[in-house]
């Protein structure tokens, strides 16, 4: 065997093997990042709070459009105005166009808004996060902290890890009471169907417990996209470059991390056909 085929089978080697280390990696900083909650409730609530201010209200220029609520609610409305336009017609084609109301209650709530909630975190929250906890490393802050005995992953990842997955909740409920507003409005305003059918078959197939479930699936999902943001951010390096090559993989694998997590948690969720309520 010659030189160049010792190195091409060296190189098929070692690239499952560095991938599997660069899992392990991860692995091992989730673990760390979990692993400090117990201490983030005992002595760093207040950075929690301030975090959940900076998500919820934003900073800087972000605070001028009322911060990450607006941003999140704007996408949301977006997919239940797509939702009212193309359900109406695809079902008045057909002379069903009566039972709009059904797809709002079950294409929004069970699918859309998960998704274009966690879309939405990817690209103001989380983004945020990996942008300002990679600064932070390359600008030796991180160090800085460990030097003065304050244990830097409880301190600058744990605590947003839980800001984020809290703060999603009362952004999830208004971004879900946006959607389905907009829903109603194309319906009703932009078609012309009347109140009382659209209210009808929308809380006839609505079911009460599909807004905790639908609440619990994008809870998970903001818990798996901070912790990926989190760990791109922590391990930044090469400066300023680097920080905006981190930024880009935790968004792409944020972006595929969302679709996998929201299908998962569909298919356990809303898979029993008892699930499917044709009547109150």
């Amino acid at each position: 065997m010659d030189t160049s085929e010792h190195s091409a089978l060296g190189r098929m080697v070692e690239r499952p093997r560095s991938g599997l280390r660069a899992v392990g990696v991860q692995v091992d900083f989730y673990v760390k990042a979990y692993a400090g909650i117990p201490i983030v409730l005992r002595r760093y609530l207040g950075e929690v709070l301030r975090q959940l201010t900076s998500i919820s209200f934003g900073t800087g220029a972000l605070v001028l459009i009322g911060g990450s609520v607006v941003v999140v609610a704007i996408l949301t409305a977006s997919a239940g105005a797509v939702v009212g336009l193309q359900g109406y017609e695809a079902l008045n084609a057909v002379g069903t166009d009566a039972l709009t109301g059904f797809l709002a209650s079950y294409i929004n709530i069970r699918l859309a808004a998960p998704l274009i909630g966690g879309v939405a975190l990817v690209s103001t929250i989380g983004a945020a996060f990996t942008a300002e906890i990679g600064a932070q490393r390359i600008s030796e802050e991180i160090d800085a902290i460990e030097v003065m005995a304050v244990p830097s992953v409880p301190f600058l990842v744990t605590t947003r890890i839980l800001a984020g997955t809290i703060a999603i909740v009362p952004l999830y409920a208004l971004a879900l009471i946006a959607c389905f507003a907009t829903t109603q409005l194309i319906v009703v305003l932009g078609y012309g169907q009347s109140v009382g059918t659209y209210n009808h078959y929308f809380a006839t197939f609505l079911i009460p417990t599909d807004v905790l479930t639908s609440m619990l699936q994008v809870t998970l999902i903001a818990f798996v996209v901070m912790s990926i943001h989190a760990f791109y951010g922590f391990t930044a390096s090469g400066g300023p470059a680097g920080v905006g090559a981190a930024v880009g993989r935790a968004v792409r694998l944020s972006l595929i991390a969302v679709m996998v997590t929201a299908l998962v948690t569909a298919v356990l969720l809303y898979a029993d056909p008892e699930t499917l309520h044709l009547s109150r």
